[in-house]
């Protein structure tokens, strides 16, 4: 169809209806006009056609009921167990520094030891902290309290 003529001639608005009323979908609809399938439903909409459902028919099931119970979220455990770390007495000032006799390279780094990058990478002297860290972080406790900061409003608001 040539860009200078309307997309929903009375021919097509017609043939809208007639497929509307019949019960087809937008999607067979789209393909039998030529448009898309967001044409349709948006001319439909602009028509006030609505497919209404009789009163009191049953909602389909919902598809999430085959997942089962869902786990708590990654972020509100991981908030859980900081505010738990944080409730504790402060096993390391925050002015003290950390230890960082137990260095590794990235080869030597594994999950039983702290991620916390030391120096600039590229560097000759880079190497990662290698501490053993806090149960489910990847870093150790002096890190840690480097990494998560608390008091911010909006934290302290949803606790």
């Amino acid at each position: 169809m040539p860009l200078n003529q309307p997309t929903w001639t009375a021919e097509r608005i017609e043939l809208l209806k007639n497929r509307f009323e019949a019960g087809l979908s937008c999607r067979e609809i789209a393909n039998d006009i030529g448009v898309s399938r967001n044409a349709v439903i948006g001319k439909l909409s602009r028509l006030n056609l609505t497919r209404e459902k009789p009163p009191g028919a049953p909602r389909p099931p919902r598809k999430d009921s085959a997942k089962g119970a869902r786990s708590k979220s990654m972020p509100r455990l991981q908030y859980q167990l900081l505010r738990k770390l944080y409730s504790e007495p402060q096993l390391l000032a925050d002015h003290e520094p950390i230890s960082n006799d137990a260095c590794c390279s990235l080869q030597e780094l594994s999950e039983a030891r702290c991620r916390w990058p030391i120096g600039n990478p590229g560097a000759r002297d880079f190497r990662f902290c290698g501490i053993r860290p806090v149960e489910s972080l990847p870093y150790c406790l002096g890190h840690t309290r480097l990494a998560y900061r608390p008091g911010s409003r909006q934290r302290a608001a949803r606790a």
